[in-house]
């Protein structure tokens, strides 16, 4: 177990106090139109500015770390540095942040998959931020923050109902190859790597578990997204307006 006092606390205290004066900055800004009159619009447009900007940083930041030290790529276990490690540590405050803003706002039945994602991507972070393994692994899960831009675009123009814009049918196709390349591609070498060498170990074996349910959620928001975007004849009447994820 982590001591109660590790170096690493102040840094996901701050990580997540940062994300959180963030969003007291971002619902300074006016509101579109379309979102303004709706509550539950404006506060899932206030989170996915969040996430917009969490992605822009840790997405670019990944990359940067990935360009300095290549061994984050090979020796996903062992290799380490400082910036990867900060990076671990700032993307689990988001994402604590972003767990307390679901709850305390009662979107925790409509985003439940959000926290279910959260929950696990925490889980695996704290090895790489208590335990200093895996930080490697941690990096290139968090290349997925470079599809996330195109994938929270999409879904700040559905909110604001300008699907019918040109920017939104060329991001569709734009997000598309971004999924393959950071989110599809990423975790299908992760889950090749834990498969053959760290499922033998019982860390390695906690965070194989971890990924393959990530992997499913993956390839469910994906079907979801193609069924969306190319094929909306196909995509069944939401009941539940609540529920955003899918979107």
């Amino acid at each position: 177990m982590p001591p109660l006092l590790h170096p690493a606390l102040p840094l996901l205290l701050g990580a997540t106090l940062t994300f959180r004066a963030l969003r007291r900055a971002l619902c300074r800004l006016p509101l579109p139109a379309h979102v303004r009159a709706d509550p539950l619009r404006t506060w899932r447009w206030h989170n996915l500015l969040v996430s917009f900007a969490h992605s822009i940083v840790s997405g670019v930041w990944a990359l940067l770390c990935l360009w300095q030290t290549p061994d984050l790529l090979v020796e996903i276990e062992t290799a380490w540095s400082l910036s990867g490690y900060l990076l671990v540590c700032f993307s689990a405050g988001y994402f604590i942040h972003d767990t307390v803003d679901i709850v305390v706002s009662r979107q925790a039945r409509a985003s439940w998959e959000y926290l279910v994602h959260h929950v696990m991507a925490m889980g695996a972070f704290f090895s790489g931020i208590f335990w200093s393994r895996f930080v490697g692994g941690g990096v290139l899960t968090l290349l997925v923050e470079v599809s996330n831009i195109f994938l929270t675009m999409r879904m700040m123009m559905k909110i604001t109902n300008t699907q019918d814009l040109l920017l939104y049918r060329v991001n569709k196709y734009v997000n598309l190859v971004m999924y393959f390349l950071f989110r599809l591609a990423p975790q299908a070498y992760l889950t090749h790597f834990f498969l053959h060498y760290a499922g033998q170990r019982n860390l390695g074996t906690f965070l194989l578990g971890i990924l393959l349910m990530l992997d499913m959620m993956i390839l469910i928001y994906f079907s979801r997204l193609l069924r969306s975007d190319f094929c909306p004849e196909r995509v069944p009447s939401q009941k539940n307006k609540d529920k955003f994820l899918t979107e």
